[in-house]
């Protein structure tokens, strides 16, 4: 498994918000749903995404915008268009007045707006991860605020049209295949930043490459459970202690086992996650000898114990956010 596609598996939706929203002109959107994660495209018409934090952007058909939160953000016609409807964290939907209009805009299955609708409106498609896995936090955390991507110069927008054709059918099975959508949306974005040059991609990404740390780094996640040295690491790669040490470090910006632990422990916090797992056989899973040892490592590094971390909702656990750049627009492939 390469660090990559062990970090991608974390963002996986499972029963995801998803809507298609339909706007005339003026008009402006504040969502403060504190989602951890959200994608918003658009299928016809133009919006300007505003974050709180970040430089606004705009949006247009076929671009893909992932946004980080759980800092709110509005999404309008125009920069200067004062809000006028408020997205709660229910995903209720009110008036500057208060007053609360989730369901007379409802349009139908997963869709919601003006009912009146011209060459001039405007349908956004918007998708909410509401608790990404830990791996996947562990990605998110060196997110910029909005990432966008445009629409490519090929015009090959096949995964935005699937989604606005298929989010508003009501058939079996209708959840998982706009979940597994909005998840090949999204790895499609993150693929696309991490391979743009200087768009503040991760140092662990820019290591894979690397001869030395590249194979390093691929032992960790493969076997995060074995008892690894710098070493053991050094003479599987074919380098001196210090030389792997050293160039890690550079490259990485830990330790080799540093690094290892972050891994483990963000691992083990996924795998808290899961409603039979005990913290005996999450230690085992991770590398610890004993429920005792993740406990110690866990409360260290994150302030709460296993136990304490696994009852306490998933927004309050995500990692802080790094210094990653706010707002980044990625070329047009």
């Amino acid at each position: 498994m390469d660090t990559l596609t062990g970090l991608l598996e974390g963002p996986q939706a499972r029963g995801a918000f998803l809507l298609k929203s339909v706007f005339n002109p003026p008009w402006s959107l504040r969502v403060e749903d504190r989602a951890p994660l959200s994608l918003v495209t658009m299928v016809r018409g133009s919006a300007w995404l505003l974050p709180d934090e970040g430089a606004p952007v705009l949006v247009g058909p076929g671009d893909v915008a992932v946004v980080r939160g759980p800092a709110p953000y509005t999404v309008a016609d125009s920069p200067d268009t004062p809000v006028q409807i408020t997205v709660d964290a229910d995903q209720r939907c009110s008036t500057q007045a208060g007053e609360d209009i989730t369901g007379s805009m409802d349009l139908g299955v997963r869709t919601w707006g003006s009912a009146f609708q011209d060459e001039h409106s405007a349908v956004m498609l918007s998708g909410t991860y509401q608790a990404p896995s830990e791996i996947g936090r562990r990605l998110l955390g060196v997110l910029p605020s909005v990432l966008v991507r445009r629409r490519p110069a090929s015009s090959d927008t096949t995964l935005v049209r699937m989604l606005s054709e298929e989010i508003g059918k009501d058939e079996p099975g209708q959840e998982i295949v706009l979940d597994r959508l909005l998840d090949l949306l999204l790895i499609g974005v993150l693929r696309s930043w991490l391979a743009a040059p200087g768009t503040g991609a991760p140092a662990w990404y820019r290591a894979q490459a690397d001869p030395v740390v590249g194979p390093a780094l691929r032992l960790l996640h493969e076997s995060p459970a074995h008892g690894w040295t710098v070493e053991e690491l050094a003479l599987k790669v074919g380098v001196s202690r210090a030389s792997l040490a050293r160039r890690f470090t550079e490259i990485v910006g830990e330790p080799p086992v540093a690094y290892l632990t972050g891994w483990r422990l963000a691992l083990a916090a996924d795998l808290l996650r899961e409603p039979d797992a005990t913290v005996a056989t999450v230690a085992r899973r991770v590398g610890y000898s004993s429920a005792f040892a993740l406990s110690t490592a866990f409360k260290r590094v994150r302030g709460v114990s296993p136990r304490e971390f696994r009852t306490a909702p998933a927004a309050a656990t995500a990692p802080a956010p790094s210094g990653a750049p706010r707002t980044v627009v990625l070329p047009t492939p």
